[in-house]
């Protein structure tokens, strides 16, 4: 048995290039985040899928909706797969909530996988939640191939756990742009090779470089002192 799972973030909104909180906010796409998405759209068109499953939020439905139209599917909304929560955060800038919650703030710096904000998640919390879907999704489409289309945090964190990465790295070690695809194959729902990860060939010559993560590890490390 191998079953390819394309794993997907969402298209651009028009809070992705702002430094804020918005995991658990109902944004759409933007125009941007459209285009992403039909460029996707046709780098699949030709590949033979199955099912395709969605983050219940709008912007990751609207983006799988792009995604199935050459292959007449109709997305499945999951909650599971729904971005990381940041609680009484959302909405917030980075610089607002350190200068309002910076005790929250410095513990979830330290371990964004096991400390949440009040009201909020912490990665674990996603990965139980996430994780089971995966694993149905798997045991569901065997030889198959899927779309899973979710969020930033949400992906990195479920590629952390697939792969065996110390999770509580994962804001700063894996990045997920807009509309990248992840290739992920599974033998079975526990063994699975990673096949592509965070491609944006269908709509950028080249890899982003990273910028305004919600990261103060990444940000120190690509100041003029720390080239």
């Amino acid at each position: 048995m191998t079953t390819r799972l394309y794993l997907i973030r969402h298209g651009a909104t028009p809070l992705t290039a702002e430094d804020k909180f918005s995991g658990a906010e109902n944004v759409f796409l933007s125009e941007e985040g459209r285009a992403q998405a039909r460029h996707l759209a046709v780098r699949l068109a030709d590949k033979k899928i199955s099912a395709a499953y969605a983050s219940s939020l709008d912007r990751t439905m609207d983006t799988a909706r792009i995604l199935v139209q050459p292959h007449n599917l109709e997305p499945i909304p999951c909650d599971g797969l729904r971005e990381i929560s940041h609680g009484h955060w959302e909405g917030l800038t980075r610089k607002e909530v350190e200068t309002r919650f910076a005790d929250e703030y410095a513990a979830w710096e330290a371990d964004p996988f096991t400390f949440a904000p009040e009201g909020g998640e912490s990665g674990i919390s996603v990965l139980a939640r996430a994780l089971p879907i995966i694993r149905e999704i798997v045991l569901q489409h065997k030889d198959e191939n899927v779309l899973v289309v979710s969020h930033k945090a949400t992906l990195r964190l479920i590629l952390s756990s697939l792969l065996g990465f110390d999770a509580r790295g994962y804001r700063d070690r894996l990045d997920q742009a807009p509309a990248c695809l992840n290739i992920v194959d599974f033998k079975d729902p526990v063994r699975a090779r990673l096949m592509l990860f965070n491609d944006i060939s269908h709509y950028a010559d080249q890899p982003l470089r990273p910028h305004g993560h919600l990261s103060k590890w990444w940000d120190a490390a690509n100041t003029p002192d720390n080239p």
